[in-house]
């Protein structure tokens, strides 16, 4: 094209990584993009440069999360790559817009199973919404706008590009591609009507939120809705920060361990209003919540992807919309005020005020009920996966928009990576992340990059000295046969201080709020190792308890 400059091919990627928005990248470096790490250099964007790839796609897919742009991260060949299919799984489950960039081998070696080569469409193939490799440089502003419109559009997910390391030295002259802008599908004009009728009909009707998508004036726009008409509100598995725990609408979480209140809630409404999620295995508590396919009372279900409409549950109305654009246009309608919304807000507050005292000198349900009132709203919390989750998304309460970071695909080690990027975004506010000591050590190395960069994170591992969840099953399937369960850990206060971090120990509750509070004030990132006694399990059985009913079960 006459009149554009020649780049690079490095150039002219970095060049559309600017022209859409995109602020942070991070990385493992490998030699295989080493044109593209000389194009970031003076680029302006802010390269994080992490210890382990699968923490870097971590973080890119927390950045998806937080920003609902696509997270971008840059991985090498072969080994860089594998590890960093942790992260494309978390994004693809979790429906978050995410690109990952894997270097390749030079186009001549091909098929020779040249050093390091894998084929990542392949590989990738099941797992992202799209892979591809970039063979011409010339073409570099088509395809890297079409990544980011598959990762945005629909359900949003992960793409996966591999770069062979000589197209990014071929020089082209081309033109950079504009921003991509996702398409906002909102519902027709008939689909309000009919939803309006439905609404009117029901006497005992119920909504969930979940998914992608969500903006806080459309988070907003619901909770007026619902207040207005009485409707009580329930939050998908790791979507509370969709709806304040707060309102007087909020019903609670529908996750793991939940109320058994809000399931029968469910479970008796005569109409179910589901809003941008899936409902998929842990918050349908395995499939048996509602019928398939037939769910076995109306529901309606609003999805931006036609693709997610009717795959698992048939509605009685599919609505393709963004939460954004659908909550625009919600019905008004003449509904009774029975006062449902306040019994199950009050059922959710009595479920999730007081932590039941377990075995042990540390009380992590009262830490928990300590940082719910000591935290301001803004604050982000972050987790990876284990039973310690299970008190935070109990007794924690989340108020604001964008404050939850954690995986609904279950993945560990989630929690530390994606709290390095939360508070690299935004350094104003206070990132804590809840660790278990198995959860924290698949990406632990991650603290040294949060000290690297000087990001002030609080790590609180709960040590218990166990794979906690999976003893827990174990002692339901195999109730006393302890096997590949146990883990002897280090020491986290003192390894965060051989990092350059703050460490603190605690063993018991009174220990907890002085310890977090010099970790605050340290400015650094830190580490509060928590000792945890192994019977506290779950919030509501020891371990002796779990094991006592299995055995108690064969017996019988």
């Amino acid at each position: 094209m006459s009149g554009l400059p020649q780049r690079t091919g490095a150039q002219v990627l970095v060049d559309q990584l600017i022209a859409q928005g995109v602020e942070r990248v991070t990385c493992v470096p490998g030699e295989s993009y080493l044109a593209v790490l000389d194009a970031l250099r003076d680029s302006g964007i802010d390269v994080l440069v992490c210890r382990q790839e699968g923490g870097a796609a971590i973080m890119a897919e927390a950045a998806g999360k937080l920003t609902g742009r696509p997270g971008i991260c840059f991985v090498t060949r072969g080994p860089g790559a594998t590890n960093a299919s942790a992260g494309v799984h978390i994004a693809r489950q979790d429906s978050t817009p995410m690109i990952l960039f894997v270097g390749q081998i030079a186009r001549a070696m091909r098929d020779r199973e040249a050093f390091q080569e894998v084929d990542y469409r392949q590989m990738f193939g099941g797992l992202a919404k799209w892979a591809v490799e970039i063979d011409d440089a010339a073409r570099i502003p088509e395809i890297l706008a079409r990544a980011f419109r598959v990762a945005l559009q629909g359900r949003p997910g992960p793409v996966v590009i591999a770069l062979p390391e000589d197209m990014l030295d071929d020089v082209a002259a081309v033109a950079d591609a504009p921003r991509v802008v996702p398409a906002e599908p909102a519902p027709a004009p008939g689909d309000v009507e009919r939803l309006g009728a439905l609404l009117a009909a029901a006497r005992q009707p119920m909504v969930l939120l979940g998914g992608a998508r969500w903006t806080d004036s459309a988070r907003t726009a619901l909770a007026g809705w619902a207040e207005r008409h009485d409707v009580p509100v329930a939050v998908s598995f790791r979507r509370a920060n969709l709806f304040s725990a707060d309102h007087p609408n909020f019903a609670g979480e529908l996750g793991i361990g939940p109320n058994p209140a809000l399931l029968a809630r469910i479970k008796e409404s005569d109409l179910l209003l589901m809003v941008g999620g899936r409902l998929s295995e842990m918050p349908a508590q395995s499939y048996g919540l509602l019928g398939i396919p037939n769910p076995g009372l109306p529901l309606v279900h609003v999805h931006p992807d036609p693709a997610e409409l009717g795959r698992v549950y048939q509605p009685a109305l599919a609505i393709q919309a963004t939460p954004e654009a659908f909550c625009a246009a919600l019905p008004a309608y003449d509904a009774p005020r029975t006062g449902r919304a306040a019994e199950a807000h009050a059922s959710y507050r009595a479920w999730s005020e007081t932590p039941e005292p377990k075995p042990g000198s540390f009380q992590y349900g009262a830490a928990i009920a300590w940082l719910r009132e000591r935290l301001p709203p803004e604050a982000v919390i972050c987790n990876g996966a284990g039973n310690f989750a299970t008190w935070v998304h109990r007794y924690y309460r989340f108020r604001a928009f964008g404050t939850q970071l954690a995986p609904t695909s279950g993945s560990m080690g989630y929690g530390l990576p994606a709290a390095v990027m939360a508070k690299r975004s935004l350094p104003e506010r206070i990132v804590v992340t809840l660790a278990g000591d198995g959860d924290v050590m698949m990406t632990v190395q991650e603290f040294a990059t949060a000290v690297q960069y000087g990001v002030a994170i609080i790590v609180v591992v709960l040590d218990n000295g166990m794979y906690g969840t999976i003893r827990m099953h174990q002692e339901r399937e195999y109730p006393g046969r302890v096997s590949a369960t146990e883990l002897r850990n280090p020491d986290f206060a003192a390894l965060a201080r051989s990092c350059g971090g703050h460490g603190e120990r605690v063993e018991r509750t009174d220990e907890f709020a002085p310890a977090f509070e010099r970790s605050l004030a340290a400015g650094l990132p830190a580490m509060i190792h928590c000792l945890v006694d192994p019977e506290a399990l779950t919030p509501t059985m020891t371990l002796a308890a779990i094991r006592a009913k299995a055995l108690a079960a064969r017996e019988g």
